[in-house]
């Protein structure tokens, strides 16, 4: 049984995406956790950022959590939460807006796209909205967003929605 050459690019691809993803959350939470440093909005705002682009997986919700039992003003974190992610989310949708399909099916797999896509075209805004609600692939959808070239402001609003209801919804629990 012989593994693609294609299929071998996106092992190494995932990978590299793993490595910077790790070393992201090394670098600020990491450090923090073992008490070399103090909390930072800085650190949270980096890994939140990393977080909502769409080819880094990382524990956005977790980070969030860890870091509202911290020293820093709840108000700001909040907004530094909401800021970050609907500017890595921006990228996204620019990304899929302006990249081609196959480049996307190259770098990420068709399937985890046309699944994002199948939600936007059954649901639209409203899929936009849970998915940034929820714990799911928020930012793949508005990758899929802009690959369906839906309107802007209209992902950037239900994002938005989604992102504030879901923050001060891990504000009210777990503060």
């Amino acid at each position: 049984m012989s593994i693609g050459k294609a299929k071998i690019k996106r092992i190494i691809i995932l990978c590299l995406l793993a490595a910077i993803a790790i070393i992201i959350a090394s670098t600020t939470i990491g450090r923090e956790i073992y008490g070399a440093t103090k909390e930072s909005l800085l650190s949270f705002a980096i890994v939140n950022f990393s977080g909502y682009l769409f080819f880094l997986l990382m524990p956005v919700e977790l980070a969030f959590i860890y870091y509202l039992h911290s020293h820093l003003n709840i108000l700001m974190l909040n907004l530094v939460a909401l800021s970050t992610a609907i500017g890595a989310q921006l990228i996204d949708y620019y990304i899929g807006h302006s990249l081609s399909e196959s480049f996307i099916d190259k770098l990420v797999g068709r399937h985890r796209y046309e699944k994002a896509e199948d939600e936007i075209r059954k649901y639209g805004n409203i899929a936009i909205f849970l998915f940034n609600l929820l714990p799911l692939s928020s930012p793949m959808i508005l990758l899929a967003a802009g690959m369906l070239k839906h309107p802007l402001r209209q992902a950037v609003l239900y994002s938005g929605l989604g992102l504030l209801a879901k923050y001060l919804l891990l504000t009210a629990l777990f503060y």
